[in-house]
């Protein structure tokens, strides 16, 4: 790994209007770019939007989606990276034969670099799952990719770490729902309507349990347990009728928050990442460690507990609590 420039970014996407999103994602890798920036982190579906897609057939989600990477929306986001000189990744529903997949790209100056299809796609029956894990080479480290629920599992980016990842890209969309934590819950449209009168109550929302808390509760432990550079990128405000807290930020080799963003509104942070972190975090030190011989149950089906079903109950419970939602 060599030190780098990266930056992670949050704005309000507009549910299915690809052509505004991309130009959003122009306006903040421009900024990125401003604070030299080498990449540049969008969130989960940041190009097509995403929860709203729980209101859509698979045929309207199909008419959304599109080739990777020799789609329209492609094509734009490799001419933002070769007209700003910086790499950027960004998502979209990709359309591949039959399957549709939650994918989020990697692409620089001199085109296409990378994509990961959605380990644990959920919101919508009609999105397939991707198969295998995302770890490659670019701008003189390696990187991983893992999308919002992939990472709440420890094993997915403890396997990215094992392939190799320095640095973990981590788009989300996520925060502010219906939950049986304490004190986490939904965000009222009112609470974001009001931010610039009332910013303080916007941010007690977004910063507690709902949000921020949550989200630091777990997403650090990923970086320290591997020794790895976390991405974190989630939208804010508006997102498919849902109300998102945003706060991107990037996590060090030990789990600390060494950029955030802090705006009501879109923003970019950049940090540098150097690889000294990575030789003197205890996360590789865990890795090797490991003794597998004891791991057997790890790759079998639980007896006990079954699968976890919790992403299609969550979505599959607000589809049926609006009657207006398609099947």
């Amino acid at each position: 790994m060599k030190r780098i420039r990266v930056a992670s970014a949050q704005f309000e996407a507009a549910d299915g209007d690809k052509a505004k999103n991309i130009a959003t994602v122009e306006r903040l890798t421009a900024q990125a770019k401003e604070g030299q920036a080498e990449l540049v982190c969008f969130h989960e579906c940041s190009i097509s939007g995403y929860t709203f897609l729980e209101t859509l057939s698979r045929r309207e989600i199909h008419a959304l989606a599109e080739a990777v990477p020799d789609g329209p929306s492609t094509r734009k986001l490799i001419g933002i990276a070769k007209k700003y000189g910086i790499s950027v990744g960004a998502g979209l529903i990709e359309a591949d034969g039959d399957h549709l997949y939650n994918t989020f790209m990697v692409v620089s100056p001199e085109g296409f670099v990378a994509r990961h299809r959605k380990l644990h796609a959920f919101i919508s029956d009609a999105l397939t799952c991707g198969s295998s894990y995302t770890v490659f080479d670019h701008l003189g480290c390696k990187f991983g990719i893992l999308i919002c629920y992939d990472n709440n599992l420890p094993e997915n980016v403890r396997m990215t770490a094992m392939l190799g990842a320095d640095i973990v890209l981590m788009p989300h969309v996520t925060g502010c729902l219906d939950s049986p934590m304490p004190g986490r819950g939904t965000v009222h449209p009112e609470v974001w309507q009001n931010r610039e009168l009332d910013p303080v109550r916007c941010h007690q929302e977004f910063d507690g349990p709902k949000g921020r808390g949550w989200i630091l509760r777990w997403l650090p432990a990923r970086a320290w347990e591997n020794g790895v550079y976390a991405i974190y990128s989630n939208p804010i405000g508006v997102e498919g009728g849902t109300i998102k807290p945003g706060g991107s930020l990037i996590l060090d080799p030990y789990g600390e928050i060494i950029a955030e963003c802090r705006k009501l509104g879109e923003d970019v942070v950049v940090a540098t990442l150097d690889p000294e972190k990575r030789m003197l975090a205890s996360g590789p030190s865990y890795i090797r460690a490991r003794r597998p011989e004891l791991y057997s149950m790890m790759v079998e089906p639980n007896p006990h507990l079954g699968p976890d079903r919790r992403p299609d109950v969550w979505w599959k419970k607000r589809r049926s609590l609006d009657p207006a939602k398609k099947s």
